[in-house]
């Protein structure tokens, strides 16, 4: 019975932890744009690799 009386606040405790941070995930946007990154990734966009290779053989 003891063990019943801690696992039930600190479970209460973890469950409001994480409606906090869910909400303040909603809040900061984390949410906002959940398909560009996704579709960003499979763009034949080259064009930021060279900027990248020119400025580090720039640096050499």
């Amino acid at each position: 019975m003891s063990m019943i009386a801690l696992l039930i606040p600190l479970s209460l405790i973890l469950v409001v932890i994480a409606v906090w941070a869910f909400l303040w995930a909603v809040n900061a946007g984390q949410f906002d744009d959940l398909d560009t990154p996704a579709w960003d990734m499979l763009s034949d966009d080259d064009s930021t690799l060279s900027v990248k290779s020119e400025s580090i053989q720039d640096k050499h």
